[in-house]
């Protein structure tokens, strides 16, 4: 039995209902499709000055207790985790790194390349492919370097590419250890963002990306929010200060939501606390800026 055409009007109601369907799991798809294109950010620690007198094992521990679920190795403190360990060195951190729900975010080196003297630069080279090969053993995924000013004898532009030049070597080599190259926005004068945005722009490696450093000299120029945009697309890591209140004068409010919405091809999401002021309690602050953290990144 052939059923009878609908009416006109249940037809409509029939093919608007059907679109209004479609359209809502098209947003819905879409809101999916956005959600997995998101790094989700995560907390860590730079052991500049709130670990640099902690063991590994203690540094380790800490982390774990404090809610911070990664960590930033910085070179010539206390866990002692540099590329002239012996081989035994290296099997114990190795196997206390997997041991451990702490991630290994990667190495914080004071590799620089700005020098005049091109045996100097020549050696920072070699010592950032060192960083790297440990990284890479260690289960790490990435090396901090940076700029650390401009001559005065030189013009800046030429200072510039050679920074940037020297990063597209050591580049090429991270690329094959599978690392990144993490250029931490520091140092008088090229921390400001137009000569940070040129060295990046003369590295031009995807292996090579910004780590984003929190100073004042992001709120310079055209603001904040430009100055994010103009490095965004390099993004990599960020290095965070104390977030508790009255700490540190920085626009938090604005930075996370960036960082939440940044699609850079080298994110991994990785907000790692650096601060200079060292407080009494370090764990008790750890846990202060675990929850404050946390509400800035919901």
């Amino acid at each position: 039995m052939v059923p009878e055409p609908a009416p006109a009007g249940r037809r409509r109601f029939l093919a608007t209902s059907a679109a209004a369907m479609s359209t809502m799991a098209a947003a819905r798809a879409g809101h999916a499709a956005a959600d997995a294109g998101r790094t989700p950010l995560q907390l860590g620690l730079v052991t500049y000055q709130w670990g640099k007198a902690m063991e590994l094992p203690e540094l380790l521990e800490v982390c774990g207790r404090t809610g911070f679920t990664g960590v930033e190795l910085r070179s010539t403190h206390a866990h002692g985790v540099e590329p002239g360990m012996s081989a035994a060195a290296r099997a114990d951190v190795r196997h206390r790194l997997a041991d451990s729900p702490v991630k290994l975010v990667g190495l914080g080196s004071a590799c620089e390349y700005h020098a005049t003297d091109p045996a100097v630069v020549r050696r920072n080279i070699d010592e950032t492919k060192a960083f790297v090969d440990l990284c890479a053993e260690l289960g790490g995924s990435g090396v901090k370097v940076r700029p650390n000013g401009l001559p005065k004898e030189v013009p800046v532009e030429k200072t510039l590419e050679q920074i940037g030049a020297a990063l597209r070597v050591v580049g090429d080599h991270a690329a094959k250890a599978g690392q990144q190259i993490r250029v931490e926005v520091h140092g008088a004068g090229t921390q400001e963002i137009p000569h940070m945005r040129r060295i990046m722009e003369v590295a031009d490696h995807p292996h090579v990306v910004v780590c984003w450093n929190c100073n004042a000299a992001d709120l310079a120029g055209d603001g904040f929010d430009a100055n994010f945009t103009a490095l965004e697309r390099w993004m990599g890591t960020v290095h965070i200060h104390d977030l508790r209140p009255g700490k540190v004068n920085y626009p938090w409010e604005r930075l996370f939501p960036r960082l939440a919405a940044c699609r850079a091809a080298g994110f991994t999401g990785w907000c790692l606390l650096e601060d200079g002021s060292v407080p009494d309690d370090i764990p008790a602050a750890m846990r202060e800026n675990r929850a404050v953290f946390d509400r800035l990144a919901s």
